[in-house]
């Protein structure tokens, strides 16, 4: 293993561990490592995202990811990670919980091409869907959002991608989240927001949908 590698994967674990989120595992940590520098590369010639250096990568991208993955609940066995540009949160969260199958859903030509070449390097149950998220057809366990472009209309198509009993996962700031809430509608109970390592403003949110009023 080279040294930079080792040393990208050394770091993420630091980080996690200031943020109480729990050590990866050796391999884990090195597939981050993989990742993070592959998404290095692609950033020198396509803009994939604003954050352009390994330690903004690890500290925002990955250490909020993983938190995400850390927060779903058991039992969940699909997820569709909506919009998900450089494949934020779901790649990390199929790096972290194997059992689940993550959908990337990505519309953008250029984000849809890296996510495939991610998903080649970094293997595991990921599919990409390249298209925009609200014409895909199986409904799924889980639906994640993070920094998507008209949030509150996206919540709204994300929550009728969601089984009877499914959870709506968003990643938001304080500012945004009393409005994705009221879009998402009356049919899922949220659980209190969880502040996210390394921001007093980036929350966390689950809903679970409630059988009783309908999917």
């Amino acid at each position: 293993m080279s040294e930079l590698r080792q040393s990208t994967a050394a770091r993420l674990n630091e980080l996690l561990a200031a943020g109480d989120l729990g050590l990866l595992d050796d391999a884990t940590a090195v597939r981050f490592a993989d990742y993070c520098a592959l998404l290095l590369r692609w950033n020198t010639r396509t803009n994939l995202t604003a954050v352009r250096d390994e330690e903004g990568i690890l500290s925002r991208h990955f250490v909020e990811s993983i938190a995400c993955a850390r927060a779903l609940p058991p039992g969940i066995t699909t997820l569709l990670d909506y919009g998900s540009g450089a494949g934020f949160p779901g790649l990390p969260i199929a790096l972290c919980r194997p059992e689940i199958a993550v959908t990337l859903a990505e519309s953008q030509n250029k984000k849809a091409a890296f996510l495939l070449e991610a998903v080649r390097m970094l293997g595991g149950k990921v599919k990409v869907y390249h298209g925009r998220a609200e014409s895909i057809s199986p409904r799924f366990d889980c639906v994640t959002l993070r920094a998507v472009d008209r949030m509150p209309q996206a919540i709204e198509s994300a929550a009728r991608l969601i089984t009877s009993t499914g959870w709506l996962v968003v990643m938001t700031t304080e500012g945004e989240w009393k409005d994705l809430q009221r879009a998402s509608g009356e049919a899922f109970v949220w659980n209190e927001p969880v502040q996210l390592p390394g921001s007093e403003r980036r929350l966390l949110v689950l809903g679970q949908r409630q059988a009783s009023l309908g999917a």
